[in-house]
């Protein structure tokens, strides 16, 4: 499958997971440090929490583009929140994998509603598709 690119984004990390990572566009430099359940002192950001912070921002957009899409849909209003959990741990076959947890909170949206919204955002996301079949993500509509 190929695509052409709306928008790339720039980063450049060094060190490692306890070095620093810059964003190009938008100057952003984060110090990174493992975790202190991986050995790490965790006094800095890992790849992991912005991991998370991306799929979390990037779920929103989708559904937000789902909604604009299928008039059907309900709104995604202002107050929408998704809260995303990223783990990482050891592979039965060696190395690490990751898995996520996604929790959706639509104040006002009946149960059924979000339900198929959270699904139909679920096609559209590009960190949805990139993690399926390769990271177990387990969506929650609270």
């Amino acid at each position: 499958m190929s695509i052409k690119p709306l928008y790339t984004a720039h980063a450049s990390a060094t060190g490692g997971r306890d070095g620093r990572a810059v964003i190009a566009e938008n100057p952003l430099d984060i110090t990174l440090a493992s975790p202190k359940e991986l050995g790490g002192n965790g006094a800095g950001n890992n790849p992991e929490q912005l991991f998370a912070a991306g799929y979390a921002a990037c779920f929103i957009g989708a559904m937000k583009f789902a909604a604009s899409q299928d008039k059907a849909l309900p709104r995604v209003s202002s107050d929408v929140s998704v809260d995303s959990a990223v783990g990482i741990g050891a592979r039965d076959d060696g190395g690490f994998g990751l898995s996520v947890a996604l929790t959706i909170n639509l104040p006002g949206v009946d149960r059924a509603a979000a339900e198929e919204l959270v699904a139909r955002a679920d096609t559209i996301c590009p960190y949805s598709h990139a993690t399926r079949g390769n990271i177990d993500v387990t969506l929650t509509v609270a």
